[in-house]
């Protein structure tokens, strides 16, 4: 693996950390070690930046959906300051993943997140 790509799964690694944080402070500690200071998330639903604005993107969906939990799909595939890779919102109850979608991300020097662009694949009726 090189440096790069381990530098990617890295960066991902801390972003399903802060996504799949239930509790406010390990929320708050995980957004802060995932993403630069004014990091921004921006997906068909929502468009905020900064530390506090992810995390309460983040809390919001936690509400939307109890009981889920983000995982990754597939690989991480990256080049330059940039990483794409897929997820899935699964029920921890069922196995079930009723929203599914990718990512793609930009890195800092550091291999902090600076911008997420999500793209939502799958998404329940309704929701």
């Amino acid at each position: 693996m090189s440096a790069n790509q381990n530098r990617y799964e890295s960066a991902v690694a801390r972003y399903f950390e802060a996504w799949n944080a239930a509790e406010n402070e390990a929320l708050a500690k995980a957004v802060a070690a995932a993403w630069t200071t004014d990091g921004s998330y921006t997906d068909p639903l929502a468009d905020v930046s900064g530390h506090d604005g992810i995390a309460a993107v983040i809390a919001a969906a936690h509400e939307q959906f109890p009981g889920f939990s983000f995982r990754l799909t597939g690989t991480v595939d990256g080049h330059h300051d940039i990483a794409r890779f897929g997820w899935e919102l699964v029920s921890t109850a069922d196995g079930s993943a009723p929203v599914a979608g990718f990512d793609v991300i930009s890195l800092d020097g550091e291999g902090r997140i600076r911008s997420v662009r999500g793209f939502l694949d799958r998404v329940p009726a309704g929701a």
